[in-house]
């Protein structure tokens, strides 16, 4: 049997939406942030921004151990409002 959950995250950030959203969805970006912690790195990272579009991003431990992707299609984009995706 497949269930199906919906996660919705929110967050106030004290900077203009456009810096915010640049930082969110730009890979150079995403490659500085996007870490579990100060042992681990994302070397990799693509992302378009529209509906239909495809993320992904890899994750990795600095010292080789583990990592993974994460990744997904975008089917809600509104410009410095909205990204939903699945």
């Amino acid at each position: 049997m497949e269930t199906s959950k919906k996660i919705t995250v929110e967050t106030t950030v004290q900077a203009p939406v456009e810096t915010v959203w640049k930082c969110w969805t730009d890979p150079k970006h995403i490659t500085k942030w996007n870490s579990a912690s100060d042992d681990w790195h994302t070397p990799f990272a693509e992302n378009d921004v529209r509906v239909g579009g495809k993320f992904l991003s890899r994750m990795e431990a600095k010292d080789g151990s583990f990592g993974f992707d994460f990744g997904g299609i975008y089917d809600e984009v509104k410009l410095h409002e909205v990204i939903d995706y699945f």
